[in-house]
């Protein structure tokens, strides 16, 4: 029981909570891509507007990707040698994750939504497709103030 209160396994659960945000990205480019297959089924000359809109729910597992990356560097899991962390430094990493982790599953999902009324919307109004970026971008606000704070905390652990 002891090694689930390691500050290394509560580092490395840590990068693999920020990795979790992958998860809504999924959920999020699989709503698009079911509106966008049947806006295709009907006008297969909007392939490139419909991915566009499809792609964009896939930036918060980006950025979940990234901070694991961080995470994992900064405590030289990726260089084979491996700080030995304390329990409160391994807690600081697994807290750091949580905000792209958490934020990150949750926008991606409602950015994958709005992806895919915008991509009704292109279906209908083609020329309105720069309107449906901005609604999409606006959820996407969150999910890089969640980057950040994410980052920034990461930043501000002394090993």
């Amino acid at each position: 029981m002891e090694l689930f209160t390691t500050g290394n396994f509560l580092a490395i659960l840590g990068a693999s909570v920020a990795a979790l945000a992958g998860c809504g990205s999924a959920i999020g480019i699989g709503y698009a891509g079911s509106a966008a297959s049947g806006v295709l089924a009907e006008d297969p000359k909007k392939f490139g507007s419909t991915l566009i809109l499809q792609a964009l729910p896939g930036t918060q597992g980006i950025y979940g990707l990234l901070i694991a990356f961080i995470i994992l560097n900064k405590i030289g899991f990726l260089s084979g040698g491996m700080a030995d962390l304390t329990a409160v430094q391994g807690g600081y990493f697994l807290a750091a994750a949580l905000p792209i982790g958490v934020v990150g599953i949750v926008s991606a999902i409602h950015q994958g939504k709005v992806c895919a009324s915008g991509i009704m919307l292109i279906s209908k109004k083609p020329e309105q497709i720069a309107k449906a970026m901005v609604y999409a971008a606006m959820v996407e606000t969150y999910a890089v103030l969640a980057l950040l704070i994410s980052f920034l905390i990461i930043n501000g652990i002394a090993i």
